[in-house]
């Protein structure tokens, strides 16, 4: 009698079911019995003694903490190794320096003081004036014009200064200044390896000479009508780039890096991916080089940004700007590879958080799975459901997760210089197309089984 009973509430509860929820009760029928009739999983093999467990994971974390060590490390060994010994690189680096204007004015202006340093205008107004005077000029008409020499010096020293600005401002200063860097590109590096001691030293400074670009601005201004610019004997003066004692340290640092640039990338990577299978729990252990991505990131910025301020502080006041604005052009790309990695080492940490049990993690995977299960309802469940689509992705929903995070690390590996927007814009292409996975993912209809049916 109470059999009657259940089967007549089983009966009732089912009748008020729709269609679909039918349906998935069968489907979780079906997949109890299945694993229910499933052979017991095997016994797991007892654990190691917990000296062996400790050592590993005390091991995982050494090698995940040298591997994000290695991370900044290498990306500064990789710059240094392009830039400097590189020259088309380089040129492409340093290029764009002599378009900023705080560089252009100060370039103008240094090049202009030693063009008027060996061209005295007042002087040869006075010169002229006497020459006139002792050919009889009238007294009143030569104190005239000894007044009037400062004021046609100041104009002179303007018509001077424009004439270069013009000149450090146009394309052919721009030719002439890549020509220049490749030359000098070309010493930088032999200096640098200790081959050569092409860049001059002068006292305690290493110095850039400024011959060329003073010989430019001469051509120019005679060509423009100041023939008093021709006069000029072939001058080599220098700016003071940095303490001689720069050099050598730099020497050592850049041979380091620099042969550095060839393996320590790889035995990076190979220390992560050691740490990773090491670690008794892989899920945290990506989180955490992701966090230390970040983190090496964070000291690699600070530690720009004290060099650039202890540059700045190193020139004149009247060089700040222009010394400013060339370091932050020379770094560019260094700048950007660490926003690169930054990105995507939280990118990781966050996948890393989201795929593990957390309580914010969990909620956030039901709320994606509840939204993605409400567009699926209805028809397009069904059709899902009875067409080749749905079962075919239920089926082989694991390997289309995998193609597809492989599909954005190949993507992210191929692209040119990516930055940090591309790194978001990768990652948010993958949750796109998981979520389409997601969609699809539709279990075959099942027959209803018989104990439902009568």
């Amino acid at each position: 009698m109470s059999h009657l009973n259940d089967s007549s509430q089983g009966t009732a509860s089912t009748a008020v079911l729709n269609e679909d929820e039918r349906r998935e009760l069968e489907r979780l029928r079906h997949e109890v019995a299945t694993l229910r009739a499933a052979p017991p999983p095997p016994t797991p093999p007892a654990p190691a003694p917990g000296r062996r467990i400790r050592w590993a994971s005390l091991a995982a974390a050494v090698l995940i903490i040298l591997g994000c060590v290695g991370v900044p490390v290498s990306v500064l060994a990789i710059w240094t190794h392009n830039q400097v010994a590189n020259t088309d690189r380089f040129i492409a680096t340093a290029s764009p320096v002599i378009e900023d204007p705080a560089v252009q004015s100060s370039l103008s202006d240094r090049i202009s003081a030693e063009v008027l340093a060996y061209i005295d205008v007042q002087q040869l107004a006075n010169d002229a004036v006497d020459a006139l005077a002792a050919q009889g000029l009238r007294p009143e008409l030569v104190d005239r014009l000894h007044d009037l020499t400062g004021p046609l010096a100041s104009s002179v020293a303007s018509l001077v200064r424009s004439k270069v600005g013009e000149l450090v401002a146009s394309p052919q200063f721009t030719a002439a200044w890549n020509r220049a860097l490749q030359a000098t590109h070309q010493q930088v590096d032999a200096a640098l390896s200790g081959d050569s001691s092409a860049i001059s030293i002068k006292g305690d400074h290493v110095v850039l000479d400024l011959g060329p670009f003073i010989d430019a601005a001469k051509q120019h201004l005679v060509a423009s009508g100041f023939t008093a610019a021709g006069k000029i004997p072939q001058v080599n003066p220098t700016v003071n780039l940095f303490a001689a004692s720069t050099l050598v340290r730099a020497q050592t640092a850049y041979r380091t890096l620099d042969a550095m640039a060839t393996w320590l990338p790889w035995i990076t990577v190979l220390l992560l991916a050691a740490g990773i299978y090491l670690a008794r729990r892989r899920r945290r252990a990506v989180l955490g080089i992701g966090l230390g991505v970040v983190a090496g990131m964070l000291v690699l910025a600070a530690a720009l940004m004290i060099g650039r301020a202890l540059l700045v502080g190193a020139v004149p006041q009247q060089g700040v700007a222009a010394a400013a604005a060339t370091y932050d052009i020379l770094v560019r790309f260094l700048r950007t590879a660490l926003r690169t990695l930054a990105v995507l080492g939280l990118v990781v940490a966050v996948g890393a958080f989201l795929v593990g049990p957390s309580p914010t993690a969990v909620q956030v995977r039901t709320t994606l799975d509840r939204g993605i299960r409400g567009l699926r309802r209805g028809r397009v469940a069904d059709m899902l459901r009875t067409g080749p689509v749905g079962p075919w992705v239920h089926a082989h929903i694991g390997l289309l997760r995998i193609a597809a995070t492989g599909l954005a690390v190949l993507v992210f590996i191929l692209s040119d210089r990516p930055t940090g927007l591309d790194v978001l814009l990768i990652a948010l292409g993958l949750v796109i197309v998981l979520a389409v996975i997601e969609f699809l993912d539709q279990a075959p209809e099942l027959p209803t089984s018989a104990g439902a049916t009568t």
